[in-house]
């Protein structure tokens, strides 16, 4: 068993190798990177070959947890309440064990989210925060913050708000942001831009409205300069995917980034995804443009 100061220094490394791996704009790692994860130079792979939990030997505490997009599980998908519930083994074996010590010393871990097969949307430092022993679940907190409830199982009304939009706001949109990049080929639909660090995964219909799900349909991938028009309808696009720029703007005369960044799109045809199941809703898209031509 690895000294609990080294097993420390390894979270704490993988947590920076992690933030190096998602420093470029990216959002999702592969299986064979988490698979190549050294701690100086030895190899300690983050993910097992073939269970979702990873549970070193010389590991005291469980190291990452993970959900393929065909789990096994069913229930530890992330919730309305931010939490991630994670069923126990048939038997209370050592993930089970090591599950429990992870909540008991407090030991932060890796929840790695599955988005297609052999990709994954990592969220960390990630906490076990209580044993449901009736339900037989563990519960993972993957925003620090919701470490500090009362009682994760028997939250408070203002709580349960806070969490719900911890959600909206913070967790699905990783993952909403590592689905919109790969249906685009991280381009921008409107400029074809391929700088994953200056795109963004904009909302059709805000996520703060009930109807804007965080799902490839309501979004597109946007330059940040065109992400802020679209939501100032300074841009607007069209149910037929065809783009509009303000008649204002238009008239407008400023130098070269307004021509060329803006007017310039006047009258484009958006990029569209390969795959006909991620292209723009088109009804989203006439509630937004009915918004722009107003």
């Amino acid at each position: 068993m690895r000294s609990p100061e080294e097993q420390r220094l390894i979270r704490e490394d993988i947590f920076r190798w992690l933030d190096g791996k998602l420093g470029s704009g990216r959002s999702e790692l592969s299986r064979g990177e988490l698979q190549d994860y050294h701690f100086g130079p030895e190899r300690i792979p983050l993910v097992d070959t073939a269970r979702g939990i990873r549970n070193p030997q010389d590991f005291e505490a469980t190291l990452t947890i993970m959900t393929s997009v065909k789990s096994p599980y069913g229930p530890e998908s992330i919730t309305e309440d931010g939490f991630v519930r994670y069923s126990y083994q048939s038997r209370d074996g050592g993930d089970n064990v090591k599950l429990r010590r992870a909540f008991e010393q407090k030991e932060p871990l890796v929840y790695l989210q599955g988005i297609r097969p052999g990709a994954f949307v990592p969220y960390y430092p990630a906490y076990v925060v209580a044993d449901d022993s009736d339900a037989r679940q563990f519960l993972v907190a993957l925003d620090e913050s919701m470490r500090f409830f009362g009682d994760p199982l028997h939250m408070t009304s203002d709580e349960r708000r806070y969490a719900e939009r911890t959600v909206r706001s913070r967790l699905h949109q990783p993952v909403f942001r590592a689905k919109i990049m790969f249906a685009y080929a991280t381009t921008c639909a409107v400029c074809s831009l391929k700088h994953g660090d200056l795109l963004d995964a904009a909302h059709i219909i805000a996520d703060s409205d009930s109807s804007g799900f965080a799902r490839v349909s309501n979004g597109m991938a946007l330059c940040k300069i065109h992400h802020a028009a679209y939501d100032r309808n300074l841009l607007g696009i069209t149910p037929d995917y065809e783009i509009r720029i303000d008649k204002d703007l238009l008239a407008e005369i400023d130098g070269p980034m307004l021509r060329h960044g803006l007017q310039d799109m006047h009258g484009r045809e958006l990029g569209l995804p390969t795959r006909k199941a991620d292209r723009p809703s088109k009804d989203s898209l006439a509630v937004r443009y009915a918004e722009f031509a107003r």
